[in-house]
C-alpha cells in the first residue's frame, strides 16, 4: 500500500506555517505531520514521528536554518526543502544550505494574488515530492503514491511552436552548444560538473529549477569556483567558449542564431511542464537553432521536463546525453528521457564534463 509523503513544517511565523500547512495538504499526495516554530520545537517532533520531508526556514531564533540542516544531515539524513523570502542576502544563505545537504529551495508563497498562489502551490508541493525520492540517506527509495488529476501540464508549445517535420537547422560548424537541464539535485551536480572544466570549454546554457534571484546567487558562487566563466543569462547574452549562462529563476531561456553566432533570449510566459524557467524550451529552442551543432544533457531531476525536448533535440540532429541512475539524487528528468528513447548515451556524472570536451572537440 502506498501512503502520503509526511512533511514537518519549520518556520518561526505561525503564517507561513499556516499558509504552508494550507498549501501541501491540499495535495492527496502529502500530509502535514507536524509543525514548529524552531529548531528546538523541530526536534521534538522529529523524536516523536521521522518525517519523510522537512520545509526549513532560513532564519529562526534560538537556532538558525542552517546549523540545524548541519547538525541534522550528520546526524539523521532526512531530505530537506529550504524555504526563504525573496532577497538577494537570503538567496546567498540558501546556496550555503544547499552545499550542506538541502534538496532544493522554494519561496515563502505569496498571498493574495490567486496566480501567484497557485504558482507556488505548485511550485512547493513539486519540491517537497522531488525531495521525498532524493537520495540523502541509506533508506530505500519510496514507494509511488496514488496520483490526484494533475493541473493541465503546458508543453513548449506554449512559449514557441514545435520543429517542422523534417526542418533541420543549419548545417554542422565550427562551434557546438551545450544546453543542460536539471532540477532537485542538479545545484551540487552541476557544481561538479563545470569545476571539471577547463576555461576553453564549449559554449553552455543551463537551466536548473531555482526560484528567481537564487539563479543570480548561484551564478556568481559558480563563477567563483570554476576555470569557466558563470553568469546568469541576461537576454541576448552571446554563447561563448569558455562561458556557461545559467537561465534566470521565473524566466525561460532560448538558444537563438544570428549568422553562425549563438545568444540566449530570455523571456517571461506561462509554466511549461510546470516549470518557468522550462528545460523543454531550451531544449526544443536548441533542436530549432542549433540542430547538429547542439549537445543536450539532461541531469537529476524531479518529474519530466526537458525529456520532451531532448528528443526533439535528437530528431534535429544533436547529441543527447542523460544522467545514470545511480549518480542522480532523483532519477526522474533522466528516467524519462531514456524511456523516450531520447538519450544516445547515458553516464555517470563524473563523465559528464569529460562528454562535454569529447563532443565541443569533436566541431573544432
Amino acid at each position: 500500500m502506498s501512503r502520503k509523503i509526511r512533511v514537518l513544517v519549520i518556520d518561526d511565523s505561525a503564517t507561513v506555517r499556516q499558509t504552508l500547512v494550507s498549501v501541501l495538504q491540499d495535495d492527496p499526495q502529502i500530509e502535514v505531520i507536524a509543525t514548529a516554530a524552531d529548531p528546538f520545537a523541530a526536534a521534538r517532533a522529529i523524536a516523536k514521528e521521522v518525517p519523510d520531508v522537512i520545509t526549513l526556514d532560513v532564519e529562526m531564533p534560538r537556532m538558525d536554518g542552517i546549523t540545524f540542516l548541519r547538525k541534522l544531515m550528520s546526524q539523521h539524513p532526512i531530505p530537506v526543502v529550504m524555504c526563504s523570502s525573496l532577497t538577494e542576502e537570503g538567496s546567498e544563505t540558501l546556496m550555503q544550505a544547499l552545499e550542506a545537504g538541502a534538496v532544493d529551495v522554494i519561496l515563502k508563497p505569496k498571498i493574495g494574488v490567486a496566480d501567484h498562489l497557485q504558482e507556488s502551490r505548485t511550485r512547493i508541493c513539486e519540491a517537497v515530492k522531488g525531495a521525498a525520492q532524493a537520495r540523502v540517506s541509506a533508506r530505500a527509495p519510496r514507494p509511488a503514491v496514488g496520483m490526484r488529476t494533475p493541473e493541465k501540464k503546458l508543453t513548449a508549445d506554449a512559449m514557441l511552436p514545435p520543429p517542422r517535420e523534417g526542418a533541420r537547422a543549419m548545417a554542422r560548424t565550427t562551434e557546438t552548444v551545450i544546453c543542460i537541464g536539471a532540477s532537485t539535485g542538479g545545484t551540487e551536480s552541476l557544481r561538479e560538473v563545470l569545476q571539471a572544466l577547463p576555461s576553453n570549454a564549449p559554449g553552455i546554457v543551463i537551466v536548473q529549477h531555482m526560484p528567481e534571484k537564487f539563479t543570480a546567487a548561484f551564478a556568481r558562487r559558480l563563477n567563483d569556483m570554476c576555470g569557466v566563466e558563470v553568469k546568469e543569462a541576461a537576454d541576448g547574452d552571446a554563447v561563448l567558449r569558455g562561458r556557461a549562462l545559467i537561465a534566470p529563476g521565473n524566466m525561460h531561456t532560448l538558444l537563438e542564431r544570428s549568422g553562425a553566432r549563438y545568444h540566449v533570449s530570455v523571456k517571461s510566459g506561462p509554466l511549461v511542464s510546470r516549470h518557468r524557467p522550462s528545460v523543454d524550451v531550451l531544449f526544443r529552442s536548441a533542436a530549432r537553432a542549433a540542430g547538429s551543432n547542439a549537445v543536450g544533457i539532461i541531469m537529476t531531476g524531479m518529474g519530466d521536463d526537458g525529456a520532451r525536448g531532448l528528443d526533439e533535440m535528437k530528431q534535429a540532429g544533436a547529441y543527447t546525453v542523460a544522467q545514470d541512475e545511480a549518480t542522480s539524487i532523483v532519477f526522474g528528468m533522466p528516467k524519462e528521457a531514456i524511456a523516450r528513447g531520447a538519450a544516445m548515451k547515458v553516464v555517470p556524472l563524473g563523465r559528464i564534463a569529460g562528454e562535454i570536451m569529447r563532443l565541443g572537440a569533436m566541431a573544432v
